[in-house]
């Protein structure tokens, strides 16, 4: 049997296992040796073109140290696509227009998030990913758990379900820094991203992270 042949016994899944590399940013420029450099602890399902950056912080020791302090933790799906690396095209903001990217949450983890918010207790968000499904989910009212969302967050938002989010530090022009300006208004962002630059925080995937509360 040639390889020609093996390949097409195989599933569409087990051929990217077999043949494929870790798909990662334009600015990763060797292949991943070790795929599990880039991954998150929290992974689970395959669908995702590149993993959450700000999921990468993340080790079980912390998760356990979360949880002696009374952090409960819950899971939601985004699979992101590679969209997310493409720069904004349109000079306005508001002329742009985002990719659509899969998600999926269950009824009883957006039940804590709703919970959490009437009782006053602040929802932290892992990554642009995860705001953008709860909000997305919220702009619904819970009604579609499953789908697509092309939901693009911009200064002037009105946030509905995320208090405070954890994120990398996102290059200019791009979707993700729009949405951490919705979240600390433009004056405090851009005065946050010149101390960066002056200090050589690192940017990117494997870069530094904030917690914009």
């Amino acid at each position: 049997m040639d390889a020609e042949e093996r390949i097409g016994q195989l599933g569409v899944l087990q051929q990217l296992e077999a043949y494929g590399y870790t798909p990662v940013p334009p600015y990763i420029r060797e292949p991943v040796a070790d795929p599990e450099r880039y991954q998150t602890v929290y992974a689970r399902l395959t669908g995702s073109a590149a993993a959450p950056t700000a999921g990468l912080h993340f080790t079980p020791g912390l998760d356990r140290a979360l949880a002696a302090r009374g952090v409960e933790v819950a899971a939601v799906t985004l699979h992101v696509g590679l969209g997310t690396f493409k720069p904004l095209q349109e000079t306005r903001l508001e002329d742009n227009r985002l990719h659509g990217e899969a998600y999926e949450a269950d009824a009883a983890v957006w039940a804590r998030v709703r919970s959490a918010r009437e009782q006053g207790r602040r929802v932290v968000a892992v990554g642009t990913t995860t705001v953008r499904v709860l909000e997305h989910l919220a702009s619904t009212g819970g009604r579609r758990l499953s789908g697509e969302t092309d939901l693009f967050i911009t200064p002037g938002f009105e946030l509905k379900a995320v208090d405070a989010v954890l994120t990398n530090f996102h290059l200019p022009r791009t979707s993700l820094l729009a949405l951490v300006m919705a979240f600390a208004g433009v004056g405090l962002t851009r005065a946050a991203y010149a101390h960066a630059v002056e200090e050589r925080y690192r940017f990117f995937s494997l870069g530094d992270a904030m917690l914009i509360l």
